[in-house]
């Protein structure tokens, strides 16, 4: 800007004083604050001794270019709180490398009073720290009370995920969709036995419970407890076939989820006892360049047949229409989709697999379904045909 630092501190109390007068609270951010303990520490402490008798509420330390790691985040923050131990300092963290929740660690071991972060991490470049991850560290590594909810954490997520269109990854920690999801067997019969694998991060804190994946990792205990959730029962002769079934579906790739273990049962026991109520027995789906895509579905509850059909803005969007004709009419409750995801292998060509998975809420329960087929339409259809038979 082509000023010297004595031009820069005139122009901030001039700020000062006008904001004085209209009554406004004021806190000052030291942009770049990171980059001046680095290099020009003398500048940083010019500024702030100058600034320090000022009526400012909180002096803001930002890793702007997000360049701190945790040894000379504890640093640079210690020296200003040694310096002026009667200000309020705020840190405020960037993720370039990965480093935000660390560096938050950090400055609030050193002394700081406020940290800066965002719901996801969402910001510019790589994000700010994390909400999730910060809570769950200063409540259990440093001990720090704060007055936020915890069991909230999840579905404010859930909330800004939505309205941002930035999906919170997998494997993102507190919030993600698989951090609570037990993968080896071995964890889940530890969890059988009274909870050899335990840490503090429970799931129920976050408003989330452990869930346990089934696939080609998957040893018995997985299966004991989704079985356990269903509230059924196998002989061991039937839990060795099954465990053997959820094993050559994972060895093929296919996601395989509680959802589907009434229907892996049903394959392996060729038993009436756990047959599909509905069926849809045929469906006709029409698009067209000048015309609205249109479904005719043929469906049987429980052995009687209906049709219905339905115009709708996508294929799919006819037949669920058509479907919930059928259900209308005979005054039968149907869930409320709220997230649909499709997904195919990288690098998949136009015949690639494609699984579908949606998420449905009935009566506040929240649950998924999945449909794999080489067409997206239908990969849809099989994933709501699980859930007409879930419900």
């Amino acid at each position: 800007m082509k000023k010297t630092p004595e031009q820069h501190l005139v122009d901030i109390k001039n700020v000062l004083a006008n904001a004085r007068e209209m009554g406004i609270t004021v806190n000052i951010y030291l942009e770049d604050w990171s980059n001046g303990m680095a290099e020009s520490e003398e500048y940083v402490y010019l500024m702030v001794d100058a600034l320090q008798g000022e009526s400012i509420k909180r002096f803001m330390l930002p890793d702007t270019l997000g360049i701190l790691n945790p040894n000379n985040t504890f640093e640079f923050c210690t020296k200003m709180i040694a310096r002026y131990p009667d200000l309020h300092f705020d840190f405020h963290a960037h993720n370039d490398y990965d480093l935000a929740v660390a560096n938050v660690y950090e400055a609030v071991k050193a002394g700081v009073k406020g940290v800066h972060v965002t719901v996801n991490g969402l910001g510019e470049r790589a994000g700010n720290a994390p909400l999730s991850s910060v809570l769950a560290v200063l409540h259990d590594h440093l001990k720090v009370e704060t007055r936020l909810k915890e069991d909230n954490v999840n579905s404010v997520s859930k909330v800004v995920e939505s309205y941002s269109g930035i999906r919170i990854p997998h494997n993102k920690p507190v919030i993600g969709a698989n951090v609570f999801t037990q993968v080896a067997g071995v964890h889940a019969d530890g969890d059988n036995k009274h909870n050899l694998y335990f840490n503090e991060l429970l799931p129920e804190r976050f408003g989330r419970e452990r869930q346990y994946a089934l696939g080609k990792t998957s040893g018995k205990a997985n299966i004991l407890k989704n079985l356990q959730s269903l509230g059924l029962e196998l002989d061991d002769a039937t839990m060795q076939k099954v465990t053997q079934r959820i094993i050559e579906l994972g060895d093929k790739k296919e996601m395989v989820t509680q959802a589907d273990l009434p229907f892996i049962i049903s394959d392996v026991l060729k038993s009436d006892d756990v047959e599909q109520k509905v069926k849809i027995t045929s469906y006709l789906l029409s698009m067209s360049h000048t015309a609205k895509p249109l479904a005719h579905i043929t469906v049987e509850i429980e052995g009687d047949s209906y049709e219905a059909s339905s115009f709708g803005d996508g294929q799919y969007d006819a037949f669920m229409h058509a479907l919930w004709l059928v259900y209308d009419k005979l005054g039968k409750t149907h869930p409320v989709l709220i997230d649909y995801e499709v997904t195919i292998p990288p690098g998949g060509q136009t015949d690639a697999l494609v699984q579908a998975v949606i998420t449905w809420e009935l009566d506040d329960n929240v649950f998924k379904t999945y449909g794999l087929d080489g067409d997206q339409t239908k990969a849809a259809i099989k994933a709501t045909i699980k859930m007409l038979n879930i419900i």
